[in-house]
């Protein structure tokens, strides 16, 4: 059986504790069998083999810039089939000059009313959708994301600002390619926690699908 492999990329902003965060998710894939890369640099998107072996990229870069040498063999890649699967700041708020990076991610945050430390509610979308089926609904104490979202994604589970329905996890394609977002994750404690570490597990699958 061929393993499949996953790049983990992690920088940028320190407060999300990128590192941190992609130790967690090596752990996680490894445990699903995946060969894992892991990589503190944007460079590693302009390596062409690399790029060619991959089934899954992993992004943990809050902010920061990205050159068009590493942006578009990453953009490329996911269009020619390659899974793309992250959380909150670190693929929903990377690169904020980069609207074809966004267009791919389908949104963007903008805002977190109440910074960190906001308790609400995570509610599913669907009982029987496979990627939250059997999660339930529950509460999170963390930052809440009120993102800019492309109408073209399909919404799995949601949160509510208002009168306003904010999707927190949510799916789309580019190319040929699967993307998956979660907007939890702001540091690594909410990672970790069962939920999160299931919604995830399953966006990686199904991104490498």
């Amino acid at each position: 059986m061929i393993m499949k492999k996953a790049l983990i990329v992690w920088g940028g902003w320190d407060g999300h504790q990128p590192k941190e965060v992609g130790e967690i998710f090596e752990g996680l894939l490894k445990e699903e069998g995946f060969e894992v890369v892991v990589s503190d640099t944007l460079d590693a998107y302009k390596d062409a083999e690399l790029m060619a072996s991959l089934d899954l990229i992993v992004p943990i870069w809050t902010m920061g810039t990205i050159t068009q040498e590493q942006l578009r063999p990453l953009l490329d890649t996911v269009a020619a089939g390659c899974g793309i699967a992250g959380c909150h700041g670190g693929m929903g708020d990377s690169f904020r000059n980069e609207v074809e990076y966004q267009f791919m991610v389908g949104g963007q945050w903008v805002a977190h009313p109440g910074n960190d430390g906001v308790l609400y509610d995570v509610n599913m979308v669907s009982e029987d959708d496979p990627l939250t089926s059997g999660i339930g609904d529950f509460e999170v104490r963390t930052e809440k994301y009120y993102m800019h979202v492309d109408p073209a994604v399909k919404v799995h589970a949601t949160t509510s600002f208002d009168d306003v329905k904010m999707p927190i996890v949510w799916t789309k394609t580019w190319g040929q390619g699967r993307v998956y977002y979660n907007s939890l994750g702001h540091q690594a404690n909410i990672v970790a926690m069962p939920q999160t570490l299931e919604l995830m597990r399953r966006g990686f699958l199904w991104a490498t699908k």
